[in-house]
């Protein structure tokens, strides 16, 4: 089935103006969400607001929107001075500059949606789309809708134009306010990281490799609960032994199947730790050689092109 738009609007390329549709880039649908019932009867319960202060439920009709300026003192605003202070809603993706799309820091990223052309602007959608892969380039832009003025980066992705909305400066914390002890790392445990990453390094995003497994417990929970079926519940998992020789610990890691933790069953994951403990009960071992199926394997496991 094909997505349906969720807005409309018109980007402002200099003197160009290209109509684009908004299309939603992640489906709610794929998520699984509960709702809260009446453990009595099973009927679904309604949210209501209640007064702290006299016990009494208050209507929406009752409410005002307040801000707090200091403790327990606020200043409130009526509907229309609310609808005052609100953006025109031209629907206009004003660009204001072009970067480099590999300078933006992810974590200025928010919501994502892709934009398909709308009526009368295939042609210069598709030239935007060409001229920023060719460019290496994202545009930044100014995107007025829902009475709020939003920041946005439109940027090429397989001849196709996305639009992701972006945090102001401001809304971002600043990593230098997380606390962060001193310490000392060692040549060789910088070398030793650089080989295990280098060893379980893939060539390319492969995101269709992974799997909500939590999601997928939840549904097979779910189909056992529409069937009649009990639920067994697991017993918690034993603590898993740490060992604090960093040094040690890369080693082991090394010598894992498969370079470690990516190619390790899921059903039992053995951290580095654990192995470490084992290793020092049995005393120091050779590496493992490769079997005769090695080739096989690695042929097997290289990532896809």
């Amino acid at each position: 089935m094909a997505p349906r738009s969720i807005a409309t609007g018109t980007i402002s390329f200099g003197l160009v103006s290209i109509p684009v549709r908004l299309y939603p880039a992640s489906q709610s649908a794929a998520t699984v969400s509960f709702n809260l019932l009446h453990a009595k009867c099973g009927s679904r319960v309604k949210q209501q607001y209640v007064c702290p202060k006299d016990g009494e439920k208050v209507e929406r009709e009752e409410m005002v929107k307040g801000y707090e300026v200091s403790k327990d003192r606020w200043v409130t605003f009526a509907p229309e001075e609310l609808k005052a202070l609100d953006e025109i809603a031209t629907q206009t993706i004003d660009i204001a500059e072009f970067v480099s799309a590999a300078e933006v820091d992810p974590l200025f990223f928010d919501g994502a949606y892709h934009l398909g052309p709308d009526r009368g602007g295939a042609k210069a959608y598709k030239l935007l789309a060409l001229a920023l892969e060719r460019a290496g380039k994202a545009a930044l832009a100014r995107y007025a809708a829902r009475g709020k003025q939003y920041l946005v980066m439109i940027r090429a992705r397989g001849g196709r134009l996305v639009l992701q909305q972006l945090h102001y400066a401001d809304e971002l914390r600043p990593p230098e306010e997380l606390p962060v002890d001193d310490a000392e790392v060692k040549e060789a445990e910088v070398q030793l990281a650089l080989a295990l990453i280098d060893q379980t390094s893939s060539e390319g995003f492969h995101p269709e490799r992974y799997e909500d497994g939590v999601k997928k417990r939840i549904l097979e929970a779910i189909a056992r609960k529409v069937e009649g079926q009990q639920i067994q519940v697991a017993a918690p998992a034993e603590p898993q032994a740490q060992v604090i020789d960093l040094l040690e610990a890369l080693k082991a890691s090394l010598q894992a199947p498969s370079g470690g933790a990516a190619g390790r069953d899921p059903e039992r994951q053995v951290t580095a730790h654990e192995e470490t403990v084992e290793d020092r009960r049995r005393g120091p071992r050779p590496a493992p050689r490769p079997g005769p199926g090695a080739d096989r394997a690695k042929a097997k496991a290289s990532p896809r092109r």
